[in-house]
């Protein structure tokens, strides 16, 4: 599965990179990264949520690094979901803002299958990784992941509302709002 989003937020580049570059703030924002714990200087533990209730977790080095720039990493040894990719702080050309791209290469547990098995559930995951950088972009804006009145639980909503990316009605779909 390969991956790419981009945001811009209202903050300098070397802002944005900083908050990222603390992994433990990643857990904020990321709807399925329950923690990240920095391991050594270039590398860090990570524990995620996965389908069914499961967890995964995997040791990961950056493999490039360029101060209020770039950071790229790399899943090490036996990973159950292998991954790597690049986040990108570019400024804007306004100079008050910063473009934030994330490029991620991983492995989904069971090959189509497990795509397919994900979709079904609401784990779509284009969606998940927009998600995941408009969450970046409030708290890096406002100080906090702004919920509504109908999700204020924030990750725990998930299981009540499973993320799809937007689409027109099925035929199925269509004829049952027309009943109701």
């Amino acid at each position: 599965m390969e991956l790419t989003a981009t945001t811009t937020v209202r903050k300098p580049a070397a802002e944005a990179y900083t908050f990222w570059r603390r992994f433990e703030n990643l857990a904020e924002f990321m709807a399925h990264v329950d923690e990240v714990r920095q391991t050594g200087g270039q590398t860090s533990h990570w524990r995620a949520s996965a389908p069914f209730g499961r967890t995964v977790e995997w040791d990961a080095e950056i493999t490039e690094e360029v101060p209020g720039q770039t950071i790229a990493w790399r899943s090490l040894g036996e990973a159950e979901v292998p991954n790597s990719g690049v986040v990108r702080f570019v400024p804007a050309p306004d100079t008050a803002c910063t473009e934030v791209s994330v490029h991620l290469v991983y492995e989904i547990p069971g090959g189509e299958l497990g795509k397919a098995v994900a979709k079904y559930f609401g784990e779509e995951p284009h969606q998940q990784l927009d998600d995941d950088l408009r969450r970046f972009k409030q708290v890096l804006e406002t100080g906090e992941v702004v919920r509504s009145d109908g999700a204020p639980w924030g990750k725990r909503a998930r299981d009540e509302f499973p993320q799809r990316p937007a689409r027109p009605l099925s035929p199925d779909e269509r004829a049952e709002e027309e009943i109701a």
